[in-house]
């Protein structure tokens, strides 16, 4: 049975994804990796077989069709649950988080007291996170506003490393698809608040990033932004009710 299954979703990532990051990510035997294939139309199906085969901890799973990255995560933590796992994950595939990153988040949840890691790029001194200063500054208006949606002082709810317990919360919370393609995270969050057995906020834990690096190939567009504050306004709303 895993400790925890780490998810990739994967769309289109034959020339991003690298088999050594996967690897390093189950070192551990306590680790497992789910690819995750979202109708891929490129070499992404034949690179997540060839990563498995060199691991009995990496699996692959395949998405009957493309549903977006929100719907890739979701089938994936469903995945993890249903193996046994205490913990399940997820992570971008481009690695703009670094594989050792997850594993500090992961050693961060063995009080036991943790239910939520987030990743959080901060730029501290010592620090090597890179971002290009248009998405820092766009990303930090952002953040104000998530962090009022959620009535939750969050400082980075966009990083794409995130780390859950197994708890009543989270399996109510992935029940039904996520209704929002951007900011799935914070909708997210936002129903562990409000689960009929809802995580505190005193159980969420931030780690700032050591490294992060921003990679091409962003596929948030101008209107994906407008949609994504829409999306914010309504599960700010939600919130509010209790739903």
């Amino acid at each position: 049975m895993p400790k925890s299954v780490i998810v990739i979703p994967c769309y289109n990532e034959a020339d991003r994804l690298k088999a050594e990051h996967c690897l390093q990510l189950v070192e551990s035997p306590d680790n497992h990796v789910l690819l995750v294939d979202d109708g891929s139309s490129d070499g992404t199906p034949e690179l997540l077989e060839e990563i498995s085969a060199q691991s009995e901890r990496i699996f692959v799973h395949t998405m009957p069709q493309n549903g977006g990255k929100a719907e890739a995560v979701r089938a994936g933590l469903h995945f993890g649950l249903e193996a046994g796992a205490d913990i399940v994950g997820y992570l971008d595939a481009d690695m703009a988080t670094p594989p050792e990153e997850i594993l500090s988040m992961l050693a961060a949840m063995d009080d036991g007291v943790v239910k939520v890691v987030l990743g959080s790029r901060v730029q501290l001194l010592g620090r090597r996170v890179n971002r290009q200063p248009f998405r820092h500054y766009l990303g930090r208006g952002f953040a104000t506003v998530a962090s009022w949606a959620l009535q939750l002082s969050v400082y980075d709810t966009q990083c794409g490393a995130k780390l859950l317990r197994d708890t009543p919360a989270l399996r109510h919370a992935i029940v039904e698809p996520f209704t929002s393609r951007w900011v799935f995270d914070v909708e997210l969050f936002g129903r562990l608040l409000s689960a009929p057995e809802p995580l505190s906020v005193h159980e969420f834990l931030e780690v700032p990033l050591q490294r992060w690096e921003d990679v091409a190939g962003s596929k948030l567009t101008w209107s994906g932004m407008a949609t994504a504050g829409l999306d914010l306004g309504r599960i700010a709303l939600r919130r509010r009710s209790g739903r």
